[in-house]
């Protein structure tokens, strides 16, 4: 199948086409301004779908509205008619087309035209009305909030914020790209004469903003954000990309003695705290227990034992582990535990708690194995 895409250097187009390659859609007309005028005949005779993606929203004059929005699609589909290619076309419009700016004017004219020319033509159009879209790659600073907040808060900068209770609907990157590529199989999601992302998220531009704030915050308490709820799960991998290059890794404290270290890695309210243990040769750590906190130990370097003890029983079961050999021991409530390393060089264990460490409630007592 031949690909023709419109505005393939814009935030959609990237993420369109590197998609298309990753599912081995390998003949694709990519299309921008940069490209040779004379090409667009090329491209219009042979391909067998059209993403038109292409569009002015931050025009310096408002005529390049119209312009950019209905000249140049009114100039992709004479190209397709003069080739009598009625392939089917879909146009990116957005939801601004139902107000009368002129940018929605000017979106909805190209919408009409395409309409006009589906009939005329005899071509399957679909006309897609996105609202904000999201996600890596989007320009900063030029007609996404999400990117902008995203962008300014990784970089230390100041944000404006005019009214933080303003509703949003928002579509996430990932998910319009599934829909487009739905749309080559005839599986568009179809509402009325539109087409529709299925999946929209509806949210303030406070909540958004206190959320990025989060994420940027969470460096420092090692605290991962509630990845069951898709739309925090989407801005925080949205977040990430607009990281600067110098600022990838963080550094975490290190809990030293002379046993060892142990190194909280990543916390999260529902789901435990991950942490990184080692122990110097011969060293053992642990002789406690717990009365509801328990624990997952990996040996992933070294070698070592894992020993317990019911605290009302003198039996001792141990458990050999090795990082040559990835077991999981689970830690039950009710046992005391210890850890020895047996080895000559450093045992690192990573090790799973069920709940995050309070000072105040530790549940944890000494007891020898």
């Amino acid at each position: 199948m031949k690909i023709l895409v419109t505005g393939s250097k814009g935030f959609i187009g990237k993420n369109l086409i590197v998609e298309l390659r990753n599912r081995n859609y390998t003949d694709i007309y990519e299309y921008s301004r940069e490209t040779e005028a004379a090409l667009l005949d090329e491209y219009c005779k042979d391909a067998d779908f059209v993403f038109h993606l292409a569009g002015v929203n931050r025009p310096k004059n408002q005529s390049e509205f119209m312009d950019g929005n209905y000249g140049f699609t009114s100039t992709l589909l004479e190209t397709l008619n003069k080739y009598q290619n009625n392939c089917p076309v879909m146009i990116s419009s957005s939801i601004q087309a139902e107000l009368g700016n002129p940018y929605g004017i000017s979106k909805r004219a190209g919408e009409n035209l395409l309409f006009q020319y589906g009939i005329q033509a005899g071509a399957k159009v679909l006309v897609y009305r996105f609202p904000n879209v999201f996600g890596k790659w989007c320009k900063p600073n030029y007609n996404s909030a999400v990117a902008t907040f995203c962008h300014n808060i990784a970089n230390d900068l100041p944000i404006n914020v005019n009214d933080p209770n303003v509703k949003m609907n928002l579509v996430y990157i990932d998910d319009v790209v599934e829909e487009l590529i739905n749309a080559l199989s005839c599986n568009e999601n179809v509402i009325g004469d539109f087409c529709e992302v299925p999946v929209v998220h509806t949210i303030t531009l406070g909540e958004i903003v206190d959320l990025i704030y989060s994420f940027k915050q969470s460096r420092e308490k090692q605290l991962v954000p509630d990845m069951s709820n898709s739309f925090t799960k989407k801005l925080y991998s949205t977040y990430l990309s607009y990281l600067p290059k110098d600022k990838f890794c963080y550094e975490l404290k290190m809990n030293v003695d002379d046993r060892g270290s142990f190194t909280e890695f990543i916390k999260t309210p529902e789901r435990g705290q991950v942490s990184v243990n080692i122990s110097k040769p011969s060293i053992t750590k642990g002789n406690h227990w717990h009365h509801t906190k328990n624990e997952k130990f990996l040996v992933v370097s070294g070698h070592g034992v894992i020993r317990f003890r019911k605290i009302d029983s003198n039996e001792v079961i141990e458990y050999y582990v090795s990082g040559e050999k990835m077991e999981v021991v689970d830690i039950p409530t009710g046992y005391t535990h210890n850890i020895e390393n047996l080895g000559d060089t450093d045992m690192v264990t990573i090790m799973w708690a069920n709940e995050l460490f309070d000072p105040e409630k530790p549940d944890t007592y000494y007891l020898e194995v």
